[in-house]
């Protein structure tokens, strides 16, 4: 069932649970990101971001496709922009059926990301859709951001946000980067930080970069308030990785084969995800849409 992000996070941060948001931006990755969530009867969070949607997943062929996926499917889905930043891609993903849009307008000065973000809810409320934004601001781990504790969110700065922008979740920035980490490192998060956000704010909250972040690390953002986990570079890694191991193995391997296998791979990563962070066994289609809608 397709249905916004606010219905799915709500019931993450009543239950106390994290659901994935896999970047996906092809048929194979769409279906076994949908298939993974289905089996394990967990709901479940597809999205794009501007330069994927530029580059190749274009949202006129991937709305679509998702769509009658998610329809097709017996648990919660939600179609999410990622890191929308400007208003032209953000009009055209509500155009093309987006059920979540998100501003991220965390690298501009704090009343200009207000302004932002207030005017895409406004916009996108209108219309039944609902919104994520960024506070603080959750850099790239190439450029070493992931240890500069300016970046982080401020607690009370965090609850004037929400007030001011009526905004549905919030990304934190709590000491993860987006990308890939140096070979073994394992990023040390604030989780004191975290914790006191959630309980300030008692709403979902966001954790992105949650490629490369550590098991251990995935399970304690979840127990201390993060209710949905962006998941980008990890997905593409096992894609890549099982494309060359496919291939080494078997020289001869056509394009539907390579397709096929990495198909299964993602599935496998994304059934194995959504064991670590907690929302297995959620949904049945006999209960599904009063838990969806209560």
């Amino acid at each position: 069932m397709l249905t916004t992000m606010k219905s799915i996070l709500d019931a993450a941060n009543r239950d106390n649970y994290a659901v994935m948001a896999v970047n996906s931006i092809n048929l194979e990755i769409v279906r076994a990101v949908i298939n993974a969530a289905n089996d394990k009867k967990s709901p479940i969070i597809v999205q794009m971001g501007p330069s994927q949607m530029k580059k190749h997943a274009h949202p006129e062929d991937m709305a679509p496709m998702v769509k009658r996926m998610a329809e097709e499917a017996k648990v919660p889905v939600a179609l999410n922009l990622d890191h929308g930043s400007d208003l032209d891609t953000i009009i055209s993903c509500i155009q093309h059926g987006f059920t979540n849009v998100m501003i991220d307008a965390s690298s501009l000065p704090y009343e200009e990301n207000i302004k932002r973000t207030k005017l895409v809810v406004d916009l996108a409320h209108q219309k039944g859709i609902s919104v994520e934004a960024e506070l603080g601001h959750v850099g790239q781990a190439d450029a070493g951001d992931y240890g500069n504790a300016d970046l982080l969110t401020n607690v009370e700065q965090a609850y004037d946000f929400v007030n001011r922008t009526g905004v549905d979740a919030l990304a934190v920035a709590f000491g993860t980067a987006h990308g890939s980490y140096p070979e073994g490192y394992i990023p040390k998060l604030d989780f004191e930080r975290l914790a006191q956000i959630k309980e300030k704010l008692k709403m979902p909250l966001v954790m992105h970069g949650g490629s490369g972040s550590g098991d251990e690390n995935v399970k304690k953002a979840v127990k201390n308030g993060i209710n949905k986990i962006n998941v980008c570079t990890d997905v593409f890694k096992v894609a890549k990785e099982n494309i060359l191991n496919t291939v080494k193995e078997n020289p001869k391997a056509d394009f539907l084969e390579i397709s096929i296998s990495v198909e299964n791979a993602v599935y496998k990563f994304v059934s194995d995800y959504i064991d670590l962070i907690g929302p297995s066994n959620r949904y049945t289609f006999s209960n599904l849409e009063q838990k969806v809608y209560e």
